[in-house]
């Protein structure tokens, strides 16, 4: 970014707000301007059939239309409050804002509309207008009444009463009292008209006079109709921002009557037509016609019967020229903003495309919070001292390490806004190269911010504005990397000279994941030059985690109450800013309630409400409450009493329930599906169009309005969302009306809405006085995409989380657990760490384990999507998605297997290249395996848990203590010592320390909560120590480290008290160390009081192991002639005969068992008071590496070298269970609970294993990881390999039931096997030169081919296409055997020709047709070698060994792939080089095996970088890549695609569909970081010719290019 970053984004990245502006709006807000009546036929077919078709055109362009239409749904303006025009104005104003194209559309018939009362009217122009009204004192005393003067406005207004004051029924619509509704109603209009004729009046004769401007006399004379014009239109030239439609009735007959046109003409309040109105309507339309002809629609139209009726021909004609003409100059406009929006690069909201720069987010968040900042710094008063204070720490710090600073207070003290105004005031004091990042983690309510997010996005932030590579943290898998990555950072800042100001605020509202809250990712120790705040709430959990990381109290400062002097200076000063002032009496009043709490939040919340007292105000009404919590109640009670409880319930209810907000648009509409609402708002009058009811857009107008204050709009990529604007109207409204039941419903109505379940059907309402009605809501459908490539954002954020809490779990089942479509939708616009939160909830709530294996499924699939940045093809995302539960879908049919069958039906018509996995060779969710807990510091050498504390702590190869929490499966600490690996970590202390043992003899100490290093004391040990021959052993008192020749002992706190070099060091029993002298004497010595005991043995021991017995204080020794001694500490012994010499010895934790191991046996002994009993031997398929036993004695788990975990009945010895999917041989066990801990020396990871899963999920165990060699039938049923090297045995596995099902002996070393799939044979070469096969129906029939005279090894072997022919390579010679069959019984003859080798020996090969033999060397030659002339040709050699060599299924072709990432594919009749295809991972290359398909179009590649190829004969394109997590090692034709296997052991079956089209700009790295090429032969030349480059993904053959962008899933493995 750091090359096209343009200037206002790096001041924004650097924390200035000067260049912070909003990024453009995806939001089409279109207000509607019209009167009341005359319009409305228009304004409901607009409703029915142009905004919908408005509205999905915005939606394919990833734009919000947004209608505000306040007219509608009402007959008059009911309101006595007289805000109606300044509603009508704020809302034009705010879509003028808001839009990103038209804002405004005029409708415009023959009613002037109502010229209503001014509410204001300024003091000096109120008098000026009184003094010609003074021959009239009846009509200056009328004035006066219902204009009171309010002192509290500066300057002074005069202000219109409400209607109320003097017609208390005037908007009492009950039933009951409609005679004095009908009254007041009558006399109002009365009154007004007169009002307005005295205003007029005197406005007439002050305007001759000089007094007043024209443009204030036409405010008594103006309608609201033209003042929306005005504004929509005409002020600040906004035309081309607007619409117009005029209707005209050229041929108005009066003989109609005034009742009949009431609706479209404007009448007196006598009835009669109003000559006045109509006067400036001509002039109004005259203006229109002169100035806005380009925005002007005119139509004339004949009434019938005084009205339009839509079932007249002509009528309905003119109705949809209007929407026609709508439609189409709206999108047109639309069209020019968004296509003069692109040239400013607007975001396309929910586009699944990806983005030329892949930081704007980035850019977008800064600004947000640094606008945000900048705004709340303005509202700071006082706080100077504290400012100053926290500003000397800041300096005084600056050239030191130091700890963060910490902002502290109770809720509601001003916290937030104290660090906004301190990062505006260094902003005027830090140099221009410094940077400010700030993040005020409160400010998106209610969404709680992920702590991994945060951390993200700040060292995004750093790292651009710096100048610092961002690359590294794409390649970020864990919070554990992120974490050491940002304190990476802020060091290389520090480091740089550069100043970095960080401002985290509110701490305590991070989410839960990750522990955020014990603060274990925040650094206690902060590099020179970098300045670190945080604030958080004094009774917060992150507080209290705070003080116990801080070593020094002067970090911490506190926002104390603010004092009743304080109080008034806030309060005048925010009072000078709204303009306003109060009583003497009313002040007092503030400050009286506000010292109850000397909260800013309560003072904030009173002068809110004081801002709308008046001069006159009575002291009754001004509700003040004693906390924040009661003047946030009074002030819902007072809207209640103006608005209705349901509809400020309703309204408040759902921003609150939202889980991102919601748009205005959003809340209209479900507010308009909520029948508590509605029935509220039509209680005592029927909707004007019973058949289409919603919410009167007016309604929320007027709220809105009144709740100005306590709302905020929170933008996010371009779209408006309303939030509250503090933390406690969040717990107001849970509390006030959040009821179950409430909160129960509010969820399924936006559940329901975002369904799209009444789009375009009738909802049921009962209203009052009616029998159930059928209405339509009006509401827009919700579909998964808007357009192909165009996601519904807000369908995807808040569907799944509102169908869980709304029990709507079928739904939840059926439209997002069990939609494929919607997992890949989400993943790709969301991110999946969005979807995996979101299946996590619903797995926690609902009783459906198949959700739970849906989400264990994608957090497996987290790491490569996370790779992609998301950017994961659907082919890609439905192919994995199938390779990991198809296993699963015969056995979980209603999730599972409606997902699989929904990727395959897809994948089976995708218009690309595509492979679609035929078995579940990815791993599977479900089974034992619960977690794996990774920390890549090498492999784990050592474990210990603290069952009760829920603690594991390891210790890994590359030196680090890593501790984990496993309530949660969090990393606690990583501790770093020596770089020497750790042999023994112990945990001590009540789980707070913990100590470790390195190699290079270093012992030392850990605060498991802090993660201070407590002690290290050097040479503990002895350096270079095996993990066997070096220990740790802990007691209540001391610490020991002993090897067989050395023991040293400290105190626990590091203090050493003896060290002693001894003959040979036996043991440690509690406080005393045993060792032995003379082969016939035990010492047991007590290092504290320094005194020793000399026991005589009864016979002289030479040990090879031992083990203590702590609790029966004895120690169990075997010796290398077969005896087992048991020494006691009093010097007691025994001695009995032992049948092994154990290389894994070790003892039960009751200490009742005692377990050796030895090769593949597991020898269990009874330990007695006297002797010890062995009772079981466990036999195991591969070495015993660890074992332990469960603490009830019932079982016992054995980990060993063929990567399975085994879990065997003490009682009955039988194995019970095999757990499969370590992919590393089990070298430490641990059981805790009901959980198995595993961990291996050759693996960086720790995986734990439940004992108490469902066995209906358990994955079927796969070969061993790593196997020498390996073959598979072409069914994938069965699978044969050799585990080691030196193995003499070949096993068979049967890949159905996942077991060993027989076993082969061999003579000799296998050194190579293959597989006759037709004739069903085996094959094995040995290193003694010997070629064995084995009938796989009668496997102990072994056919032999003895060796040649040489004995050289066998190298490899090929057979023939039809499997008659078999060619065997040896170290100096080629042998051509045929394979016959005799009386049903396979036959050998041979061999039929021989060849001696006179240059590299053979590393792969293949036999063609014609007895020819092509082969390749480790040094790159490539032979052709004919049986049948005995002559051998050269071809083209690669430049590095040969690792492939594949024929054709028909002999017509053969490709040869070698380990520099070369293919080479060759025509055999006559031979030519028709392609060569070069294709390389960003970090692995090499071609690994091939297979052609069967037809021989395709040519299926494996390689090194984990991922299969697919290739075009014809052409050499490069069809096809697809990543499957290991390197595919074996791969043979099956069907219409390939069965292969994999170094892990898994078996891959896939099948393979291709368009018989491809487009020509199909890029089949689109999803991988890796580059290809091909060069191809000319087709009908002779011989070679000109050679031809084709390389459709050129822009990956540039390697720096490549690691520029985003990598993809060749990466998983680094």
């Amino acid at each position: 970014m750091d090359g096209g970053q343009s200037c206002g984004a790096r001041d924004v990245l650097r924390g200035r707000c000067e260049g912070a502006q909003r990024t453009g709006s995806n939001m089409i807000r279109i207000f509607i301007s019209s009167s009341f009546t005359d319009m409305t036929v228009e304004r409901k077919v607009l409703l029915e059939k142009a905004y919908p078709e408005v509205r999905s055109f915005c939606r394919r362009l990833g734009l919000v239309f947004e209608v505000v239409d306040l007219s509608w749904g009402i007959r008059t303006f009911p309101y006595g409050d007289h805000e109606v025009s300044e509603i009508f104005l704020q809302e034009i104003q705010t879509s003028q804002k808001v839009s990103a194209g038209p804002a405004f559309v005029g409708l415009l018939g023959n009613r002037y509309g109502h010229r209503p009362l001014p509410r204001l009217i300024p003091e000096k122009q109120f008098e000026v207008l009184l003094s010609p009204l003074s021959k009239n004192p009846e009509g200056v005393q009328q004035l006066q009444q219902w204009f009171r003067k309010d002192n509290n406005s500066v300057p002074p207004t005069y202000v219109l009463q409400p209607v109320t004051a003097r017609f208390p029924h005037y908007d009492d619509l009950r039933p009951e009292v409609a005679k004095l509704h009908d009254d007041d109603l009558l006399s109002w209009r009365v009154t007004e008209s007169q009002l307005l004729q005295l205003l007029r009046s005197a406005a007439t004769e002050a305007e001759t006079a000089g007094d007043i401007t024209a443009e204030q006399k036409q405010l008594f004379y103006s309608s609201v109709t033209e003042r929306a014009l005005e504004e929509g239109v005409w002020k600040d030239n906004c035309q081309m921002a607007a619409l117009l439609f005029v209707r005209e009735i050229p041929r108005q007959r009066m003989k109609d009557g005034s009742k009949r046109l009431a609706r479209f003409m404007d009448l007196t309040a006598d009835g009669l037509l109003d000559a006045e109105a109509q006067e400036f309507l001509t002039g109004l339309k005259s203006r229109l016609y002169a100035t806005s002809k380009k925005i002007l629609n005119l139509h004339c139209v004949e009434l019938n019967r005084g009205s339009i009726d839509p079932k007249r021909k002509e009528h309905a004609e003119y109705l949809d020229s209007v929407c026609q003409q709508f439609i189409s100059q709206m999108t047109t406009r639309i069209s020019e903003a968004v296509k003069l929006e692109g040239e400013d690069r607007r975001k396309i909201w929910g586009s699944t495309e990806e983005d030329e720069e892949e930081f704007d987010w980035v850019v977008e968040e800064a600004r947000q919070h640094t606008v945000t900042a900048d705004e709340l710094s303005k509202s700071l008063q006082g706080r100077d001292g504290l400012l100053g204070k926290i500003c000397l720490a800041m300096w005084e710090s600056t050239l030191v390490h130091h700890g963060p600073l910490v902002i502290h207070g109770a809720a509601g003290m001003g916290k937030t806004a104290l660090l906004c105004k301190l990062a505006q005031e260094m902003q005027g004091v830090l140099d221009s190269r410094a940077v400010l990042v700030i993040r005020l983690l409160a400010a998106h309510r209610p969404q709680r911010p992920n702590i991994s997010h945060v951390l993200h996005s700040i060292c995004l932030q750093v790292c651009l504005a710096c100048g610092l590579a961002p690359r590294p943290l794409l390649s970020v898998s864990s919070h554990l990397e992120l974490q050491r990555l940002f304190q990476n950072i802020l060091e290389k800042i520090s480091q740089q000279g550069n100043t970095l100001l960080l401002i985290l605020d509110s701490l305590e509202q991070l989410a839960d994941q990750h522990q955020a809250h014990l603060l274990r990712w925040l650094p206690t120790d902060v590099p020179p030059n970098v300045h670190l705040l945080v604030s958080m709430e004094t009774t917060s959990e992150a507080f209290a985690s705070m003080r116990l990381r801080l070593s020094a109290a002067g970090n911490v400062f506190e926002v104390e109450r603010l004092t009743r002097d304080e109080g008034q200076q806030i309060m005048e000063s925010h009072l000078q800013v709204a303009k306003r002032t109060l009583t003497q009496e009313q002040k007092d009043a503030v400050l009286q309630s506000f010292h109850a709490s000397g909260s800013p939040l309560h003072l904030q919340l009173i002068l809110s409400a004081a801002k709308n007292w008046t001069s006159f105000t009575p002291p009754t009404e001004l509700r003040l409450g004693s906390s924040s919590e009661e003047v946030m109640s009074q002030l819902l009670l007072k809207l209640e009493e103006k608005h209705g409880k349901e509809l400020v319930g309703g309204a408040l209810g759902y921003i609150m329930l939202a889980r991102r907000g919601l748009m205005e648009a959003e809340l209209r509409d479900v507010m308009s599906l909520d029948d508590d609402v509605i029935g509220e708002v039509y209680r005592y009058s029927l909707p004007p169009t019973p058949s289409l009811i919603r919410m009167p857009p007016v309604l929320w107008a007027r709220l809105k309005r009144d709740l100005r204050d306590q709302l905020e709009v929170q933008w996010t990529d371009g779209v408006a969302m309303l939030a509250f604007s503090s933390r406690l109207l969040s717990e107001v409204v849970k509390t006030r009306y959040l009821t179950p039941e409430r909160r129960g419903r509010t969820h399924r109505i936006l559940a329901e809405y975002f369904l799209g379940r009444w789009s375009g059907r009738l909802k049921p309402v009962a209203l009052p006085g009616l029998t159930l009605l059928l209405s339509d809501r009006k509401v827009p459908p919700q579909p998964l995409w808007f357009a192909p490539g165009l996601a519904n954002v807000r369908k995807l954020q808040e569907l799944p989380y509102h169908l869980l809490h709304a029990g709507l779990w079928e739904e939840l089942r059926q439209e997002v657990v069990g939609s494929a479509e919607w997992l890949y939708c989400q993943s790709r616009v969301c991110g999946v760490s969005s979807l995996i939160s979101d299946l996590d909830q619903c797995s926690q709530y609902m009783d459906c384990c198949e959700t739970g294996l849906v989400h264990e499924a994608l957090v497996l699939m987290k790491n490569s999507l996370d790779i992609l940045s998301g950017h994961m093809d659907r082919s890609v995302f439905y192919s994995e998605l199938l390779a990991r539960l198809a296993h699963l879908a015969s056995s979980f049919r209603t999730v599972i297997g409606q997902l699989c069958s929904q990727c395959d039906d897809w994948l089976q018509t995708c218009p690309e290249p595509v492979l679609i996995p035929r078995s579940s060779f990815l791993q599977q969710p479900g089974g034992a395996l619960q977690h794996t807990l990774t920390a890549a510091h090498g492999g784990v050498l050592c474990l210990a848990v603290d069952a009760a504390a829920q603690l594991l702590v390891t210790g890994s190869a590359g030196g680090v203590v890593a501790a984990w929490s496993l309530l949660d499966k969090h990393l606690l600490q990583v501790l770093e010592g020596p770089s020497a690996a750790i042999l023994s970590v112990k945990i001590i202390e009540s789980s707070a320390h913990c100590l470790s043992l390195a190699a290079d003899g270093s012992l030392r100490g850990w605060s498991l909560k802090s993660g201070q290093q407590l002690f290290c004391i050097q040479e503990a040990g002895p350096a270079g120590s095996a993990p066997s021959s070096a220990r740790l052993q802990v007691s209540d008192q001391l610490l020991f480290v002993h090897s067989w020749m050395q023991v040293k002992v400290w105190k626990s706190d590091g203090t050493e008290i003896h060290s002693e070099d001894m003959s040979l060091v036996l043991g440690v029993l509690g406080d005393f160390v045993v060792s032995l002298h003379d082969s016939d004497r035990v010492r047991i010595f007590d290092p504290v009081a320094g005194t020793q005991t000399m026991v005589r043995l009864t016979r002289s021991l030479t040990p090879v192991v031992s083990v203590a017995s702590p609790k029966r204080g004895s120690l169990f020794v075997v010796s290398d002639d077969g005896f087992l001694h048991q020494i006691s500490r009093t010097g007691q012994q025994t001695v009995s005969e032992f049948p092994l010499l154990p290389t894994l010895f070790s003892a039960s934790e009751d200490e009742k068992i005692l377990m050796a191991g030895r090769e593949r046996t597991l020898s269990l002994f009874r330990i007695c008071s006297d002797s010890v009993d062995g009772f079981l031997e466990l036999q195991h398929d591969d070495e015993v590496l660890s074992a332990c036993v469960s603490p009830d004695g019932r079982r016992v788990v054995t980990g060993a070298a063929d990567q399975l975990i085994r879990i065997w009945s003490v009682t009955t010895g039988h194995l019970v269970d095999a757990l499969c999917g370590c992919n590393a041989p089990v070298t430490a066990l641990l059981l805790y609970d009901h959980f198995v801990v595993s961990a291996s020396s050759a693996a960086d990871s720790v995986q734990l294993w439940s004992l108490t899963y469902d066995p209906s999920h358990k994955p079927l165990p796969h070969i061993p990881a790593g196997s020498a060699h390996s073959v598979v039938t072409r069914d994938g049923d069965q699978v044969f390999y050799v585990r080691h090297q030196t193995q003499r045995e070949v096993l068979s596995w049967n890949n159905r039931t996942g077991s060993v099902s027989e076993r082969l002996p061999v003579s000799a070393e296998v050194s190579c096997l293959e597989l006759a799939q037709q004739k069903r044979l085996l094959l094995c070469g040995l290193r003694s030169g010997t070629v064995l096969i084995y009938p796989l129906a009668l496997p102990q029939e072994t056919l032999c081919i003895p060796p040649p005279e040489g004995l050289t090894p066998v190298l490899c072997l090929a057979l023939g296409s039809q499997e008659s022919l078999l060619a065997v390579a040896h170290q100096d010679a080629l042998r051509l055997f045929q394979v016959a069959t005799r009386d049903g019984f396979p036959a050998v003859e041979g061999p039929l020709a021989t060849a001696p080798l006179l240059h590299a020996p053979p590393s792969h090969m293949a036999l063609l047709p014609h007895r020819r033999l092509l082969y390749g060397t480790a040094g790159g030659e490539v032979k052709l070698h004919d049986f049948g002339t005995g002559v051998g040709t050269d071809l083209q050699p690669h430049s590095s060994g040969i690792t492939c060599v594949t024929a054709s299924n028909w002999g017509t072709h053969a490709l040869v792939g070698s380990q520099d990432a070369t293919l080479r594919l060759w025509a055999l009749d006559p031979v030519a080089l028709d392609h060569t295809m070069e294709y390389q991972g960003l970090f692995f290359q090499g071609v690994l095996c091939a297979a052609f398909a069967d037809s021989d179009r395709f040519v299926f590649t494996g390689s090194q970088d984990q991922t299969v190829q697919v290739w075009d004969v014809a052409s050499g394109k490069l069809l096809c890549v697809q990543f499957v997590y290991s390197p595919v090692v074996r791969m043979l034709t099956f069907r219409n695609g390939f069965v292969g296997l994999t170094l892990q052991g898994r078996v891959v079956q896939e099948a393979f569909r291709c368009p018989d089209r491809v487009d020509p700009d199909h890029n089949p790295l689109r999803n991988m970081k890796a580059r290809y090429r091909v060069t191809s032969r000319e087709k009908g030349g002779a011989g070679r010719s000109d050679l031809q480059v084709f390389d459709p993904a050129q822009i990956s053959l540039n390697l720096v290019s490549t690691l520029s962008r985003k990598p993809s899933s060749a990466c998983v493995l680094l």
